[in-house]
């Protein structure tokens, strides 16, 4: 399982996107939020966003993929159940949401659109969402016994030599210590203490920081050569985060429930399969992010 994450400003063109009938789309899942059709679901987000009218980007989207070979475990009670287990776990708790099931692809996948303004109008916190993403992907991963594929998080660490030996060190070294530190020096502590030193790249001759790298064993690689989660900029946004926020956790205790239908259903991860750098699935985030970003009012019943 893997989770890509998006955010935006129109809950027209999300939810429209989402429940696209080209796409043989179904709503799985749904919380707070009126599903008569298309229009009242759009003004049941756009109504809990007023709440808080100063946050831009109201929309939250998360598309769950999973490993064509899980198919034969996935009906819609048990993706939805994974997918509600994958929001409590982010901390995406207390406000509305729909999920909607794609079948216009082999591998099964879903998407969840989440009012990023929750019932109370606070704002759902994006703090570091991508890196805590990939863990939980991972937990959930295991879990439930889901396909992993040979990515770097299944690689066979003592089969490794060389270069790639040293690599996979770092990366394991990273995965580890980026969401534990809180700024640059606790982070270089850290690294140097597993026998890791951390360098920098200036832009020109100026003191700006445009890039890091990492040595080990005599050998060196830029942050983005080792994965592309562990860039200079991207590495120096989540320390400033975990800075701010220490640790995110749910305030509310993750149980099953009933929904109105009466269905008994529960409410970036990188490696995890072969989805990562699948161009398919990279051109269909890019086409809902621009979706997200229109304004539509279609009316149309929802599919259950």
């Amino acid at each position: 399982m893997m989770a890509k994450i998006t955010k935006g400003s129109s809950f027209g063109g999300a939810i429209g996107y989402v429940m696209d009938d080209k796409k043989s789309a179904n709503m799985i899942d749904s919380n707070g939020v009126r599903t008569r059709n298309l229009e009242a679901a759009i003004d049941s987000f756009n109504m809990q966003a007023e709440l808080n009218p100063r946050l831009a980007k109201k929309v939250g989207h998360i598309s769950l993929d999973f490993s064509f070979q899980d198919r034969a475990k996935l009906d819609d009670a048990t993706m939805a159940k994974i997918a509600r287990e994958y929001m409590w776990k982010m901390g995406i708790v207390d406000t509305q949401y729909i999920i909607g099931r794609h079948h216009d692809k082999m591998h099964p996948h879903c998407h969840i659109i989440f009012n990023r303004v929750d019932n109370n109008g606070r704002t759902i916190s994006d703090n570091n969402d991508r890196i805590r993403s990939t863990k939980i992907c991972r937990e959930i991963t295991e879990k439930h016994g889901f396909y992993i594929a040979e990515g770097k998080e299944s690689v066979k660490r003592h089969r490794l030599r060389g270069k790639d030996k040293t690599k996979y060190k770092i990366y394991d070294s990273l995965v580890k210590n980026v969401p534990q530190s809180k700024s640059w020096d606790e982070f270089q502590e850290r690294l140097e203490a597993e026998g890791i030193k951390v360098g920098f790249k200036a832009k020109g001759t100026t003191a700006q920081i445009e890039g890091v790298r990492f040595t080990a064993d005599n050998t060196t690689f830029n942050g983005s050569k080792v994965d592309r989660q562990f860039s200079y900029s991207k590495i120096n946004y989540a320390l400033q985060q975990n800075a701010q926020v220490s640790k995110i956790e749910p305030t509310h205790i993750y149980e099953e429930h009933t929904t109105e239908q009466g269905q008994d259903i529960l409410s970036g991860a990188l490696g995890l399969f072969d989805f990562a750098d699948n161009p398919a699935i990279d051109t269909e985030e890019e086409a809902f992010r621009h979706a997200m970003q229109k304004k539509k009012k279609p009316q149309r019943k929802i599919r259950f």
